[in-house]
């Protein structure tokens, strides 16, 4: 991609994330431009160079306070003028929420039709959309297609999944990230994120779709995690969890487009692991919150855990959608559906403990290997072969 400016980089969204990216840009010499909507926003970066909404306090907490945080590089500025925006950047990272994406696409994509050149959009978002009336379920690489289908020959498209946590990237501690999408422009922004590889490596792989439904489904995951932490079920259940979600993420992954080998991928169990393990997971947090400050009102015990968490948590939005799909497919999923229990249905605490267990140890498979005729069957009709929740197929062992 020799035409596209690697000197500069843009990004949608000061949130976590984006904030995060603008520390290592900044720091390998790019000239970074954050685009918010808010004009006063974009002057308290400009004037003060932290963010004020976001990740300052969290990084003041953590590095002993205020005046121990970095300050933003000088090559980092904000805007709110997103036709400048477009213009001045080739490669764009789009670090928002999965249910924001449709809203900036309609602005997006005029402007990138108008825009001399290509643009390559960069996409690091964890979340799955649901349509409303065919409850299909599609990834964020999904999505922008669908939105962009006319404009091939305008931006290309790149997916970036785990396992990383936004502090070890603002801080360039070592982390190491996957990167998907076709190779040309994957091997580009490879390029543009390891120029200090001691701080920030990546490794391509093929397979955009899977990687996006790992980096969602394990948000929901860490949810559920995080509130059987809270309940004394003892220290070996965390194993099963981490390895019965892991049936379900395959399955749902395969059927949404990916394959199985996402799973296995840094996307896959190495961001799994880090998410459902550490307090510095926000879904994580919202999991063991939730619990803790159950009310049993999950709504408004929802919205008090919110308040609690800088950024906003992708697994709650993203079980509600999951849930819509498997109740479609009929298809058989007890950790999934036991999260959408806990976390959107009444009921008393005991109740939880009780469907978590249920969930993890009452599971109607009985084998922990996909046979020789479930693996060819799955490619040859991956959206027909896989366990029903109800009726006579469910009896089936897959």
């Amino acid at each position: 991609m020799k035409d596209l400016d690697q000197s500069r980089i843009g990004i949608v969204g000061p949130g976590r994330l984006g904030t995060a990216f603008a520390y290592k840009f900044g720091r390998d010499g790019k000239k970074v431009e954050i685009y918010h909507h808010d004009i006063s926003l974009c002057r308290s970066i400009n004037s003060d160079h932290l963010n004020p909404r976001h990740f300052t306090e969290s990084l003041a907490d953590m590095l002993g306070g205020m005046d121990s945080v970095p300050r933003l590089p000088e090559d980092v500025t904000a805007t709110n003028d997103l036709e400048q925006f477009v213009h001045n950047n080739d490669f764009i990272v789009l670090s928002i929420t999965m249910n924001r994406l449709p809203e900036l696409l309609n602005y997006l994509r005029p402007l990138i039709a108008r825009k001399e050149g290509r643009t390559c959009l960069i996409s690091p978002i964890k979340g799955l959309a649901s349509d409303e009336k065919t409850r299909e379920l599609i990834t964020p690489s999904q999505l922008i297609h669908n939105y962009l289908y006319d404009l091939k020959n305008k931006y290309s498209l790149v997916s970036v999944g785990g396992p990383f946590f936004d502090v070890d990237i603002a801080l360039g501690n070592p982390t190491c990230l996957s990167v998907a999408g076709k190779k040309v422009v994957s091997n580009a922004v490879i390029n543009l994120m390891k120029q200090n590889r001691s701080e920030l490596n990546a490794y391509y792989n093929f397979d955009p779709v899977g990687i996006e439904a790992c980096g969602a489904l394990k948000n929901v995951v860490a949810n559920f995690k995080g509130a059987t932490d809270q309940i004394e079920l003892g220290r070996s259940i965390g194993g099963t969890i981490f390895a019965r979600a892991g049936v379900e993420i395959r399955s749902l992954s395969k059927i949404l487009g990916g394959s199985f080998q996402a799973f296995y991928s840094q996307a896959g169990v190495g961001d799994l692991y880090i998410t459902v393990s550490s307090m510095a997971s926000k879904n994580y947090r919202y999991g063991k919150y939730f619990y803790e400050s159950y009310s049993g009102n999950p709504i408004e015990t929802s919205l008090e855990v919110l308040k609690k968490i800088d950024g906003t948590p992708e697994g709650p939005n993203t079980i509600q959608n999951v849930h819509r799909y498997l109740e479609k497919k009929n298809m058989y999923s007890p950790i999934f559906r036991c999260t959408y229990k806990i976390f959107n249905e009444g009921g008393s605490k005991e109740e939880i403990s009780e469907k978590i267990v249920e969930a993890c140890q009452f599971d109607r498979r009985t084998r922990e290997y996909i046979g020789p005729i479930s693996r060819a069957l799955y490619r040859l009709i991956p959206n027909l072969w896989y366990r029903r929740n109800r009726g006579i197929m469910s009896r089936f062992i897959l």
